[in-house]
């Protein structure tokens, strides 16, 4: 059988946003606050952010033609800098849709420093054996796909090219991390009953708040949290509710994946925040919004610290 890759799969999904944006090809988004600030919490040692993406040097490593906005560079550096200001000692690097299947300016970031940074890819559904273990050495340890705007939504999930991707990855003991809005799919438990690896919902779950806490969708991932299927990212609540900060509308929604599985959470800032179109939220802000959310040391260390190490193999944290 042939398989769509993944990077047909990108072409599926950003050609609404790419309709839209005819007259204006890939028009640069918002950059990060610039402010030099240190948040009020206290982290403990080895916490981690598990979810922010480096782009560029430009010059160094082109974006894709195919993307659908440009972000200012933010680089390694600058993001190494932030994670001190922080106060947090480790990271994992996702791939942004702006590189498309090209990891090497993420993969730079990673072999870098090896003991700081981990990696979620993204690949096509034809990548060698080889490629895959060159990724795993360099840190990688999942794989991202976005499938937020697939134009067919009555055609559900690409189940299949999901499946046949998650097989390849699974003997390295890979998970597979979704961004995708999770209320647009009443049946999402039942669709990963059986899934070969674990499953990463990214911003939690990418539901808006509009659609509340019992939407079947948002249910159905609350019943695989529950079940040990998957695991969620307790990141970008900016981006799925009208307000700014706090953010109240998703405080239900913090609350609701830490009653379903604590142990199944990662948290991430989401850094540099491409695409953002309202008030730019300062990353020493979310930060302490995740400590007013998450009152208890014990669960914040779950959270922070021993549930990356379990997702993303990092080693003890010294």
């Amino acid at each position: 059988m042939k398989w769509l890759s993944i990077k047909k799969l990108l072409k599926t999904q950003t050609s609404n946003l790419s309709k839209l944006n005819s007259t204006h090809s890939a028009p640069p988004c918002q950059a990060p606050d610039p402010e030099i600030r240190s948040p009020k919490i206290v982290f403990p040692a080895g916490a981690v952010d598990c979810h922010a993406h480096v782009c560029g040097p430009e010059q160094q490593f082109p974006y894709s033609s195919e993307r659908i906005y440009t972000p200012p560079d933010a680089t390694v550096e600058q993001y190494d800098f932030l994670l001190r200001m922080l106060g947090v000692d480790r990271s994992v690097l996702v791939q942004p849709s702006v590189y498309g299947t090209d990891n090497r300016a993420m993969l730079a970031a990673l072999t870098s420093n090896p003991e700081k940074f981990r990696g979620v890819a993204v690949i096509d559904s034809d990548i060698a054996d080889a490629e895959l273990e060159k990724l795993h050495q360099s840190g990688v340890r999942g794989i991202r796909c976005n499938v937020v705007d697939v134009a067919d939504k009555s055609a559900g999930l690409p189940i299949q090219e999901l499946t046949y991707l998650a097989e390849r990855i699974a003997p390295l003991g890979w998970h597979l991390e979704l961004l995708m809005h999770a209320n647009e799919y009443p049946d999402l438990a039942k669709t990963f009953t059986n899934f070969p690896v674990d499953v990463v919902f990214g911003h939690f779950g990418y539901t808006h708040s509009k659609h509340g806490i019992n939407n079947p969708g948002f249910q159905g991932l609350l019943q695989l949290l529950r079940e040990e299927k998957a695991w969620v990212k307790m990141t970008g609540p900016y981006r799925i509710c009208d307000g700014d900060l706090p953010y109240a509308d998703m405080r239900p929604f913090n609350e609701a994946v830490i009653d379903a599985n604590p142990n199944r959470l990662v948290w991430g800032s989401d850094w540099p925040h491409v695409m953002v179109k309202k008030q730019m939220p300062h990353d020493a802000d979310l930060c302490d919004l995740f400590g007013s959310w998450v009152e208890d040391p014990a669960l914040r260390k779950t959270i922070l610290v021993n549930n990356p190490c379990i997702l993303y193999d990092f080693p003890a944290f010294s």
